[in-house]
């Protein structure tokens, strides 16, 4: 090693923090290639006694340094935290494997009990993740509580063996009495997609005691996305929850919406960059308004969600004494941050066949008085008002619910319909076919309303989370809100808009449901032109404020 670059690591040693058991070459830029070049160092390794943290970041180890650092460290059994992040800058990648052995070996060799272990910025790909194999299973990390591999370029072969390795840490540290109890979890930008994500789910599921979880731009998309959600369930204390740029869509959203109802702790929700698009959006809303109760940052931005979703979000999160930010951001529309596409909704090349769907909607029905006009001749304008058809043609057309209106009569016989709650999609296709039964003629209007408010009374009364589903699959019915997939929207008649009219007034549709659906007609009116009359009477009732603040608006 030539004077200069003695002298220079020499120059760097003086300025390391050495203090509270923690010995400090963080950004010191040495290029440690061999054991001659870490002679320095080694020996205040060395002589430190009661070391607890070594900082390795912001140099670069060869092999050579890494086992001459390795020697010095067998001695060093109180040693917890190792900062060893961004330790290989312009090494090759088959480099860093062997000097990961050798270094973690050397913490075996010890005896020490890592708390924290950070290679983070190392970009030693699967093979490095073998690299800490063995430490990771080791009595090593049995006390591990922190562990930060961000930007290591992983990839799926790298997070199967990750996981792999937590689990039978796991299961070693369980066997001697103390399981592995890891709080923090850092793997952003690691290529994991959804195989990764999934192995890790299991060994996440597994631990239980997360408090934080960092995975930021690994490529996961709702599959992998729902095996998380599920595994986060299982842990409790979780404070942090950051997925920032991965796909979740509806059905990963709607995973982490019902994993989130079973958290109390959570404080900083980041699902921003991640496609939760409105429907999404909604069943989160439901979950601010039953849970959540220590919740401070929220960042759902760039998720492609409609302004009227994003307003749901933000009078949902009013009431949250500890909120400090809410990140609703993608582009502005008027005075409110939020992420809107250019046509309000999900952008696909389904535009077409929902423009077709609205004007077979437009085709199919008109109103006068607030009766019904429709084809089958139930209702016509100048005429009384008609019972239904027989039962027999009814059968032709809405088979599962010919006998509506006599169930009432003869129960035994007609019994009402069966909703599951669960499915909310074809719950709300159940409800809008037993409105667009809708007469005018007394027997019958009774009966379809009645029934309306039995389907709803079950739909409304259960959870935030149940109800703002309905609710949800119900608007992307009715063309309010745009549905992800191809969802066929409902033909459209004026007595369905009457019954949800009365339903609205009844006690089982509380101020949220109403202001829900208020919020979607006031900026996707136009969606209901096809049945003007009933559309207005159903926005006048909406707009009224009754002294319960029942109908409150946003």
């Amino acid at each position: 090693m030539a004077s200069d670059d003695i002298a220079r690591l020499a120059d760097a040693l003086s300025k390391t923090h050495v203090g509270d058991g923690e010995l400090s070459y963080k950004g010191l830029g040495l290029k440690l290639d061999d054991a001659e070049s870490v002679e320095e160092l080694v020996r205040e390794i060395e002589h430190y006694t009661g070391l607890r943290a070594l900082r390795l970041e912001g140099n670069t180890v060869g092999v050579d340094a890494a086992r001459a650092i390795a020697k010095a460290l067998q001695s060093k059994d109180l040693l917890q935290r190792c900062y060893w992040s961004d330790m290989f800058t312009g090494r090759l990648r088959s480099e860093i494997p062997t000097a990961l052995r050798s270094l973690g070996g050397a913490l075996m060799s010890a005896g020490a009990r890592l708390t924290e272990l950070d290679l983070s910025d190392n970009a030693f790909g699967p093979d490095g993740v073998k690299g800490i194999e063995q430490l990771l299973k080791s009595p090593s990390c049995h006390n591990l509580q922190e562990l930060r591999l961000n930007n290591c370029g992983m990839g799926i072969g790298g997070g199967k063996i990750l996981a792999e390795a937590l689990i039978e840490g796991h299961r070693q540290s369980s066997e001697h009495g103390a399981p592995l109890k890891l709080r923090v979890f850092v793997a952003g930008r690691n290529r994991l997609e959804n195989e990764g994500a999934r192995a890790l789910a299991r060994a996440f599921q597994l631990i239980g005691s997360l408090e934080e979880v960092h995975m930021p731009q690994n490529g996961i998309n709702h599959a992998g996305v729902m095996a998380l959600a599920s595994a986060m369930r299982h842990n409790p204390e979780l404070r942090v929850l950051n997925f920032n740029d991965n796909t979740f869509t509806k059905r990963g959203t709607l995973a982490m919406a019902q994993a989130l109802r079973h958290l109390r702790n959570v404080q900083v929700i980041n699902f921003g960059d991640c496609l939760v698009r409105s429907e999404g959006a909604i069943a989160l809303a439901a979950v601010l308004r039953e849970g959540l109760p220590i919740l401070k940052e929220l960042n759902l931005s760039f998720g492609e969600i409609t302004e009227a979703a994003a307003l749901v979000v933000a009078q949902a999160v009013m009431d949250k004494s500890d909120m400090e930010k809410v990140d609703l951001n993608g582009r502005l529309t008027g005075s409110v941050c939020v992420a809107v596409t250019d046509d309000e909704g999900e952008p696909d090349d389904e535009d077409e066949e929902d423009d077709d769907d609205a004007s077979d909607a437009s085709d199919n029905c008109d109103e006068d008085n607030g009766e019904i006009v429709k084809e089958n001749g139930t209702t016509r304008e100048g005429d009384s008002p008609a019972k239904p058809q027989s039962p027999v043609r009814q059968h032709e057309t809405n088979a599962p619910f010919i006998h509506i209106i006599h169930f009432q009569t003869n129960e035994e016989l007609f019994p009402p319909p069966q909703v599951d709650a669960s499915d909310p999609h074809n719950a709300a296709d159940v409800l809008l076919k037993i409105a667009a039964l809708y007469s005018e003629e007394p027997e019958t209007k009774t009966a379809v309303l009645e029934t309306i408010d039995a389907v709803l009374k079950k739909l409304l009364c259960g959870s935030a989370f149940q109800s703002y589903c309905f609710l949800s699959s119900l608007l992307v019915k009715m063309g309010l809100l745009k549905g992800e997939g191809r969802v066929k929207k409902a033909s459209l008649v004026p007595g369905q808009l009457l019954c949800l009219e009365h339903a609205i007034q009844q006690e089982y549709f509380t101020g949220h449901h109403a202001s829900l659906l208020h919020t979607f007609m006031s900026k996707n009116g136009g969606a209901l032109e096809s049945c003007s009359s009933a559309s207005e009477r159903l926005s006048s009732t909406l707009e009224k404020e009754p002294t319960n603040g029942k109908l409150a608006p946003f």
